[in-house]
């Protein structure tokens, strides 16, 4: 018999299961939708279907970097409760998912579906983990970065499993690859501290880069007028807020307004050029606050505050006498963007009661 995708379709929307499964389930049924329906049901996945409103906030992520430093895949897979989160079963089904997304190279969920594990449609298998847990899980986003020639890859998750960072790099040679692979472990947990969002300032939309030039000056104002009425000193008030904003000409002002500064003070001229270049430096900091919170590159390095990630990375380089480019990164936060559901825990009892 024909299965055709109405019929695939329909399954679907009455039991939830996935593409593949309903599929399977109409050949094994010869197209009988309530024997397929059972079929669900015994394979274990109409159980997990039913639980697919429910909604999937907990969970982890879950970092896995290749033995050779190559490629790392990160994943984010949701369950209802942080109870379930906790349990070492479904601690070893994230942890074995992740592997498995690394290992079949896949990168989008359309080529998932098409995998197998232990010979098992990946489908099926997950529906039948679902099942065992008793909650809703969802595989809710991974990716893979992967090294080029001569390029290094390392990541971080957090031992509670709320936050992963995996960060790549390109280098000039083998020897340099191989030395900065510990520090792209440490910039990985500075991240996971930092929550950067963005790997450069240059990643920032410069109508967002606006807006947030006007908030940040305005929180400024705001905190120096309580600073005044307790009679301490103010904080500057900076013109800009990243180095997109700092053009040649603002720089070359910047400059001209501090050698009129000192010329005021009467500083003879001849020691200007001792003093200004600590003044521009703290000028860039001054108007660059928003690529600090934002941008990894820009962020005070945690294991060495005095320095920026670009300069430790710079650094490392000159060290091993070499090129470092740090060219792939990304974080994931547990739930990030999802509504977190406030259970009446009273009233659930109370409903499965009636």
């Amino acid at each position: 018999m024909t299965i055709s995708a109405g019929m695939v379709k329909e399954l679907r929307e009455l039991s939830g299961a996935g593409m593949m499964d309903c599929k399977k389930a109409l050949v094994e049924t010869e197209g009988d939708i309530e024997k397929a329906m059972d079929y669900l049901r015994e394979k274990g996945l109409g159980k997990a279907a039913k639980k697919s409103d429910r909604l999937a906030s907990e969970g982890l992520v879950s970092v896995v970097v290749s033995d050779d430093f190559t490629k790392a895949t990160i994943s984010e897979i949701n369950s209802e409760t942080d109870f379930v989160a906790q349990n070492d079963g479904f601690i070893n089904f994230t942890k074995g998912t992740t592997v498995h997304l690394q290992t079949s190279g896949v990168s989008t969920e359309e080529e998932l579906t098409k995998t197998q594990v232990n010979g098992v449609d990946f489908e099926e298998y997950f529906g039948t983990e679902v099942s065992k847990i008793g909650e809703n899980v969802v595989l809710r986003r991974f990716a893979t970065i992967s090294a080029g020639e001569n390029g290094a890859i390392n990541g971080y998750g957090h031992s509670n499993g709320r936050v992963g960072v995996v960060l790549g790099a390109a280098c000039d040679s083998a020897k340099t690859a191989e030395g900065v692979k510990e520090l792209l472990k440490n910039i990985c947990m500075h991240a996971a501290a930092m929550k950067p969002s963005v790997l450069s300032y240059t990643d920032l939309d410069s109508e967002f880069i606006e807006k947030e030039n006007i908030a940040i000056i305005a929180d400024i104002e705001k905190e120096n007028e309580e600073l005044r009425r307790l009679k301490k000193p103010e904080k500057r008030i900076p013109q800009f807020v990243s180095k997109l904003q700092l053009t040649e000409k603002a720089l070359v002002q910047a400059k001209a307004d501090m050698e009129a500064d000192l010329k005021a003070q009467g500083k003879p001229e001849k020691i200007w050029d001792r003093i200004i270049p600590g003044q521009l430096e703290r000028f860039v900091a001054d108007n660059t606050q928003l690529d600090q919170q934002l941008a990894l590159l820009s962020q005070f390095f945690v294991m060495d505050d005095k320095k920026t990630i670009e300069q430790v990375v710079a650094e490392k380089a000159a060290e091993l006498g070499g090129t470092i480019e740090l060219v792939d990164y990304i974080k994931y936060d547990l739930g990030e963007g999802l509504e977190k559901k406030v259970d009446d825990f009273a009233a659930e009892v109370e409903a499965q009661l009636k």
